[in-house]
């Protein structure tokens, strides 16, 4: 089937001198990719999971892509391993608080503070590595931006969520990526926050569906 085409996010030294290297940090929602055109981002939250994280980075190391995974603290703590393994496989780290709290609500400096908690987990497990992106749970956003930001992470938003985390079956969500996806969108995927198999399976098919329509995969845009 052809794919349908339309035209239609570090908290320590090293993320301050990344954002000071990069320019002024800036609070915009990134929901495309660095390059636009035929291309796609993969990200995906709640991980890492001790089941399907380790199947997802076989599948990706296997086709050569790369992806972004937006960390959930208490996940990051409980398995350290898989942050290294992650970063080991050259794929991107995005910050995806602590507990996976609704923070639309939330006062600036109780934000701050969870970010900091959730990247000090992170940097735990994989020292020096820079936190890039801030992603809210359930898109929430709230004043998160502003907050992240200035931390110098970019926000991560996206522009296709397939709804994985349902799940709907395989076959569904090989479908609503096929039909879904358009050039330059960053997709929403999950490795962790129950079983995620369907869609460890479902990426293994629709990336060499992709590359042969001539789909590059690259990360999210990020200023600097």
């Amino acid at each position: 089937m052809p794919l349908l085409l339309s035209t239609g996010l570090c908290l320590t030294a090293v993320a301050t001198a990344e954002a000071s290297q990069e320019g002024q940090p800036t609070s915009a929602i990134v929901d495309s990719t660095r390059h636009g055109g035929n291309t796609v981002a993969l990200t995906f939250d709640d991980g890492p999971n001790p089941v399907d994280t380790p199947r997802l980075l076989a599948v990706l190391r296997e086709h050569h892509v790369k992806a972004t995974f937006c960390l959930w603290g208490e996940h990051v703590e409980a398995n350290p391993g898989l942050v290294r393994a992650i970063v080991a496989g050259g794929h991107t780290l995005c910050n995806h608080t602590m507990r996976h709290d609704d923070m639309s609500t939330w006062t600036p400096d109780r934000v701050r503070a969870d970010l900091r908690q959730t990247s000090a987990a992170i940097h735990r497990a994989a020292p020096g590595v820079p936190i890039r992106y801030f992603r809210a749970p359930y898109g929430s956003w709230g004043g998160t931006p502003e907050v992240a930001a200035g931390m110098g992470m970019q926000p991560l938003g996206w522009r296709l969520d397939i709804a994985d985390w349902e799940p709907p079956g395989t076959e569904e969500l090989v479908r609503r990526l096929e039909e879904g996806i358009t050039p330059g969108a960053v997709v929403l995927l999950h490795d962790g926050g129950g079983d995620r198999s369907q869609t460890v399976e479902a990426v293994d098919r629709i990336i060499p569906m992709l590359k042969a329509e001539d789909w590059r995969f690259d990360r999210p845009a990020r200023r600097g």
